[in-house]
Formats: structure tokens, C-alpha cells, sequence
């Protein structure tokens, strides 16, 4: 197999002597030093669920490798749980986890000059951080996902960690008691696995399959079951034949891909998420994608999967339904999904589609019991996508509303400011949120934050307490993907940055219009010039350390909330 001309083990001469010498220590011998060497960029970590089983895949991965004529060389790259530092100022450090991830895999693959690139993730930012070296690096690579985490069960309803979450709120509103949280507490997260609703882990890893940078049927598989480890087989085997065909990641993730990408992402029902990363990603492949893309194709395609949050199901009932190919299937055929699409399969996104083994696969889900996970193009749960793309005055750059499971789509009420989501939550808690209001949390976007924290404790808080359908949320963070109501994330320009958000007082009156894609305050131009001259930027949190060095070079939300801002050429 040709190695691309980037492995310096393999280059003669007398000069790579110790370079060689170094490999043999780790159990490199003389017929190894041509063969690819293949890095495999290990997630595994106790930290979280989503990460605990991708040691096991990581050896399969390994082992397969060497059957394939590679040289293997694994290495680590981090995780944060978004589940267990959501709500504390932990994760103010999620995101930037993106960019750790990213830096770390570009760094490893450069260092050592590989040949190519398996890289195994399970948590929310796994997903995207190792998306982005893809990009940046742009040698035969594929992604493995760790697997979905089964759902929980209590008294015959099914529990995700959001369960946890609203049962919080539930508690604060009376309607149930400690014992009964302890309950949903104990029995929503069963085992290992990412969350297990259309949350930020299966979106990505599901518009990740959808793009072509993984093996069709692997973003919904569960973490637990057997198949997870056959599909990290099967997937190294398909990147063994993409570095012997030197197909590249670029030639895959054009900008068709993304489209297909934005589609299933839509037709899911997934989280807000998507947009900051696949703008991250595209940025990274050297693809023009915007927050527009998004908006044109909200339009053409309908939300057909009935899937949590809002929904009633979970990831692993997607996957006995037929998975991501079953749903790519029905776009396909609908006119909304590019056919012509390389994979990583060697395949365009038409032919693993009619493959006998996808066709018998989604025959088979066909004959399972009748769960309505997947609706006809024709008849959806919504008509057009979940996520929407909103502007005016308080969002002048743009906005990202998640309008699934709402009721009222047009809602205009009081505002209510809090200048961090802790303060939100303590009125939240306190019962001070009433039916009508707006609640504007600030100062959480990718630099005031710094770090762009989710609102999961805040929204669900809210949907516990019965307010889902009466309260507006927005605010220049993020929400997790377990978020749904009348919520609106991702405003810019932020508060720090002397976006209009930072100029909102206690009542005033706040616009949220799904329909027309709005996001207003009732304040004239000349009343926000006035305010602002009495505005001052805040001092920043944090003067030193990671998080002080991402403050200083990230993007706004609209830009995917990039820290390399030029894009490749």
C-alpha cells in the first residue's frame, strides 16, 4: 500500500536510522517500516459512560489494522462529560474540550507523520473535535462511534439523563417527592453509552454517518451490543482500502455532504448543536457553509423521527427502525439528499443505499413491531425542520431556536435578565418564573462565558416545573441537545462583545417569532444607543490558562466558534 508520501519511517537512507530504532521499541521489525502507519486516536476514559467502552473497540481497531497490512500506533485524546458538568462552571470547559480534541489529534498525526487516521469517540465533543482534525489534516481517515447507552426504565416509561434533569424541576414544583427523584436518579443511565435521545452525541455521530466519514448503520448502534465492535472491524478494514486508494477526507466532506448532513440532522430532529459544529467542521474542510444553508434546507425537510427530547423515542428504537440509512433512504427518494456523495465506504451515498445488505436490513425493520420511530415523508411529525435560524435587533448576527415539541411558536412577554445561567437558575428554583415571561441569560457565549455553557439545568428546570409551553428562554450560550420549549441559543453578536443582549433591562418587552425567524426587544434604535453608553465590557473571569487563551482567539457562535479562524487553503 502507498503511504502517501507523509510516513519518514519508510524513507532510505542512513539518516532515518533513528527514527527506526525508536519504532522497533515499541515493536516496529524490518518488514513493518513499509507498511502505513496508521494512527488510532483513543477516547477512552472513566470520566463518563459515553467513553468507558471505547478501550475495547480501540483494540479491535488495533488488531484489525495489522491483519490489513497497517501499522497501528494508538494514542489518547480527552473527554468532558457535558452530563456531569452540566450546571456547574465545569462546563464552561466543554467546548473548548472541542478544541483540545482537534489540536491534539492534528498535533499527534503531524508529529509523527501518519499515514492515516481512526478516530474512536463517544461524548458530545468527541464527535466534532475529531471531525475538525479530519479536515485539517486530510489524510485517509474514518470515524468509529463508542455507541449509544440503552435507555433507562422506572414504573414503564422509558429515562434518559434529561429525565434527570426535569425530575429536578418536578421536585421544585412539588409534584414529586426526594425519594421519587432518587428513583428517576438511580435508573436513568443504565450503563455505557452516550445519551441516549436525539441529543448532541447521536446527532453528530448520525450527520457524521450521513456526510460519508463512517460506516452506514454505526450512529445508532448501542454501546453494549456486539455489533459496536464488528462495526470498528469492519470500519478499519474500510480505512485500510481508503489509504490503498488514497481517497481523501476532503474528497468526501464537500459541500453536497454537509447539505446531506444538515437534512438528517433536520429530519431527526436533532440538537441545536449541529450548527456550531458543522460550521466548526466546514471551516476546517475549507467548505463555505452557513447559518443560510441552514435556513434553505429547514425549508425542503420535514421532521419525520418521533425521537426524544421532544419525542417519544430513543436512538437504539431509530436503529431497529433502520437506522440513519432508513431515514437518508426516504430523503433520497423525496429529492432532498444527494445521491452522488463519495463515502469513506469507496461508495456514493446512492450505492451503500441500495446495497442487498442496506435493502434486506431495512426489510428487517420493516418486520419489527410497529414502533412509529420513523414517519413518512408525507406525513411528518413537523413539516419543516426543528432548527430555525433567527434575527432583529437582539440577534443581529443571527440566532438558533429549537421550535420541535412547541406549541406556541410566537411568544412575547416580559423579560427577566440574569447575568450568568447560576443566577437564572437560582430564581428558577425559587419559583420566580411565571408564565409569560422571557428569561435572558447573558454573558455565556463563547468568549463571556468563556466557553458557551449549555442551559440543560435551566430549560429543564422549567420543563419540570410545567412552564415549557408559557416561558421564552435565549441567551448567547448554548442548550445540550436533551433541550426542547421555546428556547433560542447562540446569540450574536454576545453580551461580551456589546451585542444588544447586554443592553436589556428587567421588563422589557422581547419578540421570540419562529415563524418569521425573528428575535426582537421593544426598543427603539435611538433607546439602544442610549443604553449603550452607559454599557462597559465586563473583566474577563479568567486571566490565565486554557480558558483564558480561548477567550482571547475564538469566534463568535455564528462562525461555528472557531480558535483557528483563517481557513485552510
Amino acid at each position: 500500500m502507498p503511504n502517501n508520501n507523509r510516513s519518514r519511517s519508510t524513507t532510505a537512507g542512513v539518516e532515518r536510522a533513528p527514527n527506526r530504532a525508536m519504532l522497533r521499541a515499541v515493536g516496529f521489525t524490518d518488514a513493518d517500516f513499509d507498511k502505513p502507519i496508521i494512527g488510532v486516536a483513543n477516547g477512552y476514559s472513566t470520566i463518563t459512560p459515553c467513553n468507558v467502552g471505547l478501550g475495547k473497540l480501540a483494540d479491535a481497531c488495533i488488531e484489525t489494522a495489522k491483519q490489513q497490512n497497517l501499522m497501528p500506533q494508538v494514542f489518547g485524546t480527552i473527554t468532558i462529560s457535558d452530563g456531569i458538568s452540566m450546571g456547574t462552571p465545569g462546563m464552561k470547559y466543554s467546548l473548548i474540550s472541542r478544541e483540545v480534541i482537534a489540536d491534539s489529534i492534528e498535533t499527534v498525526c503531524q508529529g509523527q507523520q501518519m499515514d492515516g487516521l481512526v478516530a474512536i469517540g463517544g461524548c458530545d465533543k468527541n464527535m466534532p473535535g475529531a471531525m475538525i482534525a479530519i479536515a485539517r489534516l486530510n489524510i485517509p481517515s474514518i470515524f468509529v462511534y463508542g455507541g449509544t447507552i440503552k435507555a433507562g426504565h422506572l414504573d414503564g416509561r422509558d429515562l434518559t439523563i434529561v429525565s434527570a434533569f426535569e425530575a429536578v424541576g418536578e421536585f421544585a414544583a412539588g409534584k414529586i417527592n426526594e425519594c421519587q427523584l432518587a428513583e428517576v436518579e438511580r435508573n436513568a443511565c443504565p450503563g455505557a453509552g452516550s445519551c441516549g435521545g436525539m441529543y448532541t452525541a447521536n446527532t453528530m455521530s448520525a450527520a457524521i454517518e450521513a456526510m460519508g466519514m463512517a460506516l452506514p448503520y454505526s450512529s445508532t448502534m448501542a454501546a453494549e451490543d456486539d455489533e459496536k465492535r464488528t462495526s470498528a472491524i469492519e470500519s478499519t478494514a474500510a480505512l485500510a482500502r481508503a489509504v490503498e486508494n488514497n481517497l481523501l477526507p476532503r474528497e468526501i466532506m464537500t459541500k453536497k455532504a454537509f447539505e446531506n448532513a444538515i437534512a438528517v440532522v433536520m429530519a431527526t430532529g436533532g440538537s441545536t448543536n449541529a450548527v456550531l459544529h458543522l460550521l466548526a467542521i466546514a471551516h476546517s474542510a475549507g467548505v463555505e457553509l452557513t447559518v443560510e444553508d441552514f435556513e434553505r434546507i429547514q425549508k425542503r425537510v420535514p421532521v419525520i423521527c418521533d425521537l426524544k427530547p421532544s419525542g417519544r423515542y430513543v436512538a437504539t428504537d431509530l436503529h431497529k427502525a433502520g437506522g440513519i440509512p432508513r431515514v437518508m433512504q426516504i430523503l433520497f427518494e423525496n429529492g432532498v439528499l444527494h445521491g452522488d456523495c463519495m463515502t469513506i465506504t469507496g461508495k456514493t451515498i446512492a450505492e451503500n443505499l441500495g446495497t442487498p445488505a442496506s435493502r434486506r436490513r431495512v426489510e428487517l425493520a420493516g418486520e419489527a413491531p410497529p414502533l412509529q420511530v420513523i414517519l413518512p415523508f408525507d406525513k411528518p411529525l413537523y413539516p419543516e425542520g426543528h432548527l430555525a435560524i433567527l434575527r432583529g435587533n437582539l440577534a443581529e448576527g443571527c440566532a438558533v431556536a429549537k421550535i420541535s415539541g412547541v406549541k406556541n411558536r410566537k411568544i412575547t412577554g416580559p423579560a427577566k435578565v440574569y447575568d450568568s445561567e447560576e443566577l437564572a437558575m437560582t430564581a428558577i428554583m425559587a419559583r420566580e418564573i411565571n408564565a409569560g415571561d422571557i428569561i435572558v441569560i447573558r454573558y455565556e457565549g463563547p468568549k463571556g462565558g468563556p466557553g458557551m455553557r449549555e442551559m440543560l439545568a435551566p430549560t429543564a428546570a422549567i420543563i419540570g416545573q410545567g412552564l415549557g409551553d408559557s416561558v421564552g428562554l435565549i441567551t448567547d450560550g448554548r442548550f445540550s441537545g436533551g433541550t426542547y420549549g421555546m428556547v433560542v441559543g447562540h446569540v450574536a453578536p454576545e453580551a461580551a462583545t456589546g451585542g444588544n443582549i447586554a443592553l436589556v433591562q428587567d421588563g422589557d418587552q422581547i419578540t421570540i417569532d419562529a415563524d418569521t425567524g425573528t428575535l426582537n426587544v421593544h426598543l427603539t434604535d435611538d433607546q439602544l444607543t442610549a443604553r449603550r453608553t452607559n454599557w462597559q465590557p465586563p473583566k474577563p473571569w479568567y486571566t490565565g490558562g486554557v480558558i483564558a487563551k480561548y477567550a482571547q482567539l475564538v469566534s463568535s457562535a455564528s462562525q461555528g466558534a472557531v480558535t483557528d479562524q483563517t481557513p485552510p487553503s
